[in-house]
């Protein structure tokens, strides 16, 4: 039987999502954004067979500063990719059976990658450029099935060490989320977030989140107990009929990924399983790349288990 759930990577084009300072604190290298890109191209080539031998059929990049945007060109690192080289990129992934899904992360947590419009929140000028970003990654990806739109941590903890610190709220929150979604699926695509809106304000994330949304609640622990929040939001998303794409990591744990896959194939209806996504958090960079090389083998080990 031909297994067609979505078994999708997240690979970093851009990597200016994190902190807007230095934050040794973290004792994470590649942390602090930077006026140039962390993506070795030498890497990249060797990388894109090696998820076609795994059985990765939907690569998510996430693009943020690594691409020259024809409408705001102001945003790119100085290395950026030109529009020209990442068709030709996603023309190839195709070619090898392999889904591009654009990601651009809209948390004000996560949106060093939008220069000075990250310090214009729910403004005239930051809605024209959303809507701008969104609708040209479209064209780029011509008109992919889905569009990521992160929407994670927007909290004042999660942004305890940056230098500026904002967050929506209430019903703005649902205000900048909601049109978002509207630039996607203006688009033809469906709008894909991270779900964690939901640990802390379960009530309201069932009263308004719509269906048409596809979930991806994250968890990277070793224990699968229903007791642990993040792991109660994947039974809490299939109790409310969400459509889900749960999100492992070999961020500490390295068998987090096919226990993942386990503990969603038990607990989540095949129709609303849509798939799973793999997270690393590190840039394709050479003191990074066994780790990327790791998680890849991690899904094709899940991906031929007996439980799918």
């Amino acid at each position: 039987m031909k297994d067609d759930r979505i078994w999708a990577y997240l690979i970093h084009l851009g990597f200016n999502f994190w902190a807007d300072r230095e934050a040794p604190e973290w004792n994470l290298p590649h942390i602090t954004a930077r006026p140039y890109m962390r993506f070795n191209r030498e890497l990249w080539e060797r990388l894109i067979p090696k998820f076609a031998e795994a059985g990765i059929n939907t690569l998510v990049i996430d693009l943020g500063e690594g691409v020259r945007y024809e409408s705001h060109p102001e945003l790119a690192a100085r290395d950026a990719w030109t529009v020209k080289e990442l068709k030709a990129e996603l023309a190839h992934l195709r070619n090898l059976g392999i889904e591009p899904i654009p990601k651009m992360n809209f948390s004000a947590c996560h949106d060093v990658w939008l220069g000075p419009y990250s310090r214009m929140l729910s403004t005239d000028t930051y809605y024209g450029v959303c809507r701008d970003l969104i609708q040209e990654a479209i064209e780029i990806f011509d008109k992919p099935r889905l569009f990521h739109l992160g929407m994670d941590e927007e909290t004042a903890a999660h942004q305890a060490m940056y230098d500026y610190v904002v967050i929506r709220q209430h019903d703005l929150w649902w205000h900048d989320f909601l049109f978002l979604v509207e630039q996607v699926e203006k688009g033809g695509a469906r709008a894909w977030i991270w779900s964690d809106y939901l640990w802390v304000h379960p009530d309201e994330f069932i009263a308004k989140m719509p269906k048409s949304v596809l979930q991806s609640n994250w968890y990277y622990g070793e224990s699968f107990s229903p007791e642990i929040s993040y792991v109660k939001a994947y039974l809490d998303l299939e109790k409310h009929g969400y459509d889900q794409v749960p999100t492992g990591s070999n961020w500490t744990v390295p068998t987090n990924f096919g226990d993942t896959v386990k503990f969603a194939k038990e607990n989540i209806a095949p129709e609303r399983l849509k798939g799973f996504l793999q997270t690393v958090w590190r840039p394709l960079l050479p003191d990074c790349f066994e780790r990327h090389i790791r998680a890849i083998e991690q899904v094709g080990a899940a991906a031929r288990s007996e439980f799918i």
